[in-house]
């Protein structure tokens, strides 16, 4: 398999010695800050009902699992329904149950990171989908008993029916074992159909160039899905993950109509607090002089029409 870069020619790589410091801060200095006692990621009460509904929409699940319905496709980003991951316990259930979810046509996997691809999801969800994944990811699910894999590089498209999914750059880097690290591709998806346009990050750090290219080579976006948890501590996070500010960032850079945001308030990844990422974001985005109505800030399980 090759081995993959960003587009700069960079990849995030850490040391043993930068990963015990981070774990010695957290763990032993304190460093990890846990939210208020009582605190609960919002949820609503959903019985999957509304992901059955015609018409576009989305539906947050948790993390960077969502579930919605573009060109008369139900779709599933890096699905995830398990309890944990490893050793990390999920702290905020699923928005919407996997035994509610109506039958999927595509599920979309953004790279092989443990709390993206999830095999134990991805098993029950079973071979009916077409999963679309980066270039080299595919493996992965085959062996898993799930032979409908399209592979896609950057900027490289599949269509299925009137729905169209295009796998575009990120800020990040991959690895799933010892011996495979950045040897399978990371990246989004843009995803188009005649309701408008959706672009799911990922996981990815802030790059003002990774922006410029998706918004100059893609169709205008209308809802952009971006990361804004596990960017604490910076100097460890900060060349593979986004901040909030680093969303607003990006989001201007996309020049999208609408920011969703993901990739929080499900696993304690990193030091920051669960709660904290969606508080700072609705501060930068007011600093800014943004229309409020721009930014999506799901509860759990709740359902937004996708609208021209």
């Amino acid at each position: 398999m090759p081995r993959y870069t960003n587009l700069d020619g960079s990849t995030p790589d850490k040391s043993f010695a930068e990963l015990l410091r981070w774990q010695w801060g957290a763990r032993v200095r304190g460093e990890a800050r846990e939210d208020p006692p009582g605190f609960a990621t919002p949820r609503r009460e959903a019985s999957g009902a509304a992901l059955a509904a015609p018409g576009a929409h989305l539906t947050w699940i948790g993390h960077a699992t969502f579930v919605l319905r573009l060109g008369g496709k139900l779709v599933a980003t890096d699905p995830i329904w398990s309890d944990r991951i490893h050793t990390i316990k999920r702290r905020a259930a699923p928005g919407v149950p996997l035994e509610a979810v109506p039958p999927l046509d595509v599920v979309a996997v953004s790279h092989a990171h443990y709390d993206h691809l999830d095999l134990p999801t991805l098993r029950r969800l079973g071979p009916a989908p077409l999963y679309v994944v980066p270039k080299d990811v595919g493996p992965v699910l085959r062996r898993a008993g799930l032979p409908r894999v399209v592979e896609l590089g950057w900027f490289e498209s599949h269509t299925e029916g009137a729905l169209t999914i295009t796998c575009v750059p990120a800020q990040h880097w991959s690895m799933r074992l010892p011996w495979d690290r950045n040897r399978r591709l990371w990246g989004g998806f843009v995803l188009t159909g005649p309701e408008g346009t959706v672009y799911h990050a990922g996981d990815t750090a802030r790059s003002d160039a990774v922006a410029e290219a998706i918004a100059s080579r893609c169709p205008p976006i209308d809802w952009a899905l971006l990361p804004i948890g596990a960017y604490d501590p910076p100097w460890f996070m900060q060349s593979q993950h986004m901040g909030p500010e680093d969303a607003l960032a990006v989001f201007h850079g996309l020049r999208a109509r609408t920011l969703v945001a993901m990739h929080w308030g499900t696993f304690k990844l990193t030091n920051e607090p669960l709660g904290e990422p969606p508080a700072r974001l609705r501060r930068a985005f007011a600093e800014a002089g943004e229309d409020p109505s721009r930014l999506w800030i799901l509860d759990l399980g709740e359902t937004r029409p996708l609208a021209p």
